[in-house]
């Protein structure tokens, strides 16, 4: 990247926000190879999408390494710093408690997960929307909101007779307590009908 960034005349113009157009459309492309591997069971093409991405990760960091700002060795120190705070039951050293603490299934590794998210973005803010990025598709974020409320063990009471939205959002309050993703519900029902 180093060098198409020093030979290439558009890659020398791009900046963090003029790619970010490219960061969101590779997601999604994953994201619907994902669903191309979930119905044909081959999933050659994820790994092209996952490559898709990863080159817009190494465009940022060497981007942001230009400026002195951070590089791809930074990146992959943050996240692995990340998950070993947010993993203590694979990472704690065996002779703590957190170690002997081990969780014995999935929805006790989330419960934890949550914590250790919670703790990063500073437990004391009151606002559960802190820190959720406004840009996330509506559902998503109506979903991530909702863990959160739900984790403080705060409910939210939806108006059935609202308007679009109040509704939207009753939807996913019942598809979250069904156990259902409402984004990928709706995508799924979108695609199998049209």
């Amino acid at each position: 990247m180093r060098r198409l960034r020093a030979e290439c005349p558009w890659k020398q113009e791009q900046t963090h926000r003029s790619l970010a157009r490219y960061l969101l459309e590779e997601t999604y492309e994953t994201l619907d190879a994902i669903d191309e591997g979930a119905a044909s069971g081959d999933h050659a093409h994820l790994g092209e999408e996952l490559g898709d991405v990863l080159l817009q990760v190494v465009f940022h960091a060497v981007i942001a390494e230009e400026r002195d700002d951070f590089d791809l060795a930074d990146v992959a120190r943050g996240i692995t710093a990340k998950m070993r705070r947010r993993n203590p039951h694979v990472f704690a050293d065996p002779a703590t408690a957190e170690a002997r603490d081990v969780p014995l299934d999935a929805a006790a590794v989330d419960e934890l997960w949550q914590q250790a998210k919670a703790a990063e973005r500073n437990a004391a803010d009151d606002d559960p929307a802190a820190g959720l990025p406004p840009g996330l598709p509506a559902l998503l974020y109506a979903d991530k909101l909702l863990s959160r409320l739900e984790w403080a063990g705060r409910s939210v009471d939806v108006d059935p007779a609202g308007d679009l939205g109040e509704r939207m959002l009753g939807l996913v309050v019942e598809a979250r307590a069904a156990g259902i993703d409402a984004e990928q519900a709706l995508r799924d029902a979108v695609r199998a009908r049209f």
